[in-house]
């Protein structure tokens, strides 16, 4: 059911979650998260993810107003002028719609590989804390049909704000298990014969084009500036760099993630040569 409100301030309580965009930690607690504009709210609502409640200009209303409506949630849609929800996000070129919507319950590990078909490509990410960065890595994960993503306690989350817009939706299509101890998860996936490879720059010897991304493999990408922790590292089967020259800084995650993933598409499709 559908309940439009128009207003023309943000003080009423229950646009708190809006008014709190900067303060993340409330959004967990609360397992809610914030999505914005056109193309990802429109993925949002392809989803079953509860949906409770839009905040967008009048413009935007007859826009998604039908598509709303087909929603069998209990939606509070708010509506303000653009200059008011601007307000919310600080510049100017905002398209002026946001949504709050809830966090999924995550599945179990058990869950996960039970509905995973084989061979199986999975994720993990060992302290990666820049939220544009991960959410374009979750980008690459949809693009690429990754089937579940495994974040360890120091990454940041992709339900942040900035994540989210930068999977462009994304997210909405991925499992995701947080704040793992991520090298007891990899000992776990190594125990059901899933290869762990770290993607790790400073190692001498294989390169990607050497490794073999054909059969159940989990990859790991570490912290931007920090690289994978030597814990995870260890646990890992297989460390792989992608072939740089020397003077050249490695590569952004999210960067480095497509260029692994695509190599283990490409594997996947039409062998290793």
């Amino acid at each position: 059911m559908l309940h439009v409100q128009k207003i023309s301030s943000l003080e009423i309580p229950e646009l708190q979650p809006y008014r709190t965009l900067r303060r993340q930690a409330e959004h967990r607690a609360q397992r809610i998260f914030v999505a914005e504009g056109e193309k990802t709210i429109r993925r949002l609502l392809e989803t079953h993810f509860v949906l409770v409640s839009v905040l967008l200009t009048p413009e935007w209303l007859q826009i998604f107003e039908p598509l709303l409506k087909n929603r069998h949630d209990e939606i509070h849609v708010y509506v303000a002028e653009k200059s008011v929800v601007e307000t919310l996000t600080g510049y100017t070129m905002f398209q002026g719609l946001l949504a709050v919507a809830k966090i999924p319950t995550p599945p179990t590990l058990d869950e996960i590989l039970e509905r995973s078909a084989k061979p199986n490509l999975f994720v993990a990410t060992d302290g990666v804390q820049n939220a544009e960065n991960l959410g374009t890595l979750v980008r690459n994960c949809a693009a690429f049909s990754v089937q579940a993503l495994f974040m360890s306690q120091s990454s940041s989350s992709p339900f942040l704000r900035r994540a989210v817009r930068s999977s462009m939706g994304g997210i909405f299509k991925i499992p995701v298990l947080e704040e793992l101890d991520l090298a007891k998860t990899l000992q776990e996936l190594r125990r059901r014969k899933i290869h762990c490879i770290a993607a790790h720059p400073h190692v001498s010897g294989r390169i990607l084009p050497e490794a073999n991304f054909k059969n159940d493999c989990c990859l790991v990408f570490g912290n931007e500036a920090n690289g994978i922790s030597k814990e995870v590292l260890e646990i890992c089967d297989d460390a792989v760099a992608i072939p740089m020259p020397a003077a050249v800084d490695s590569m952004n995650v999210s960067n480095a993630g497509a260029v692994f993933l695509y190599e283990a598409q490409r594997q996947r499709k039409f062998g290793m040569s």
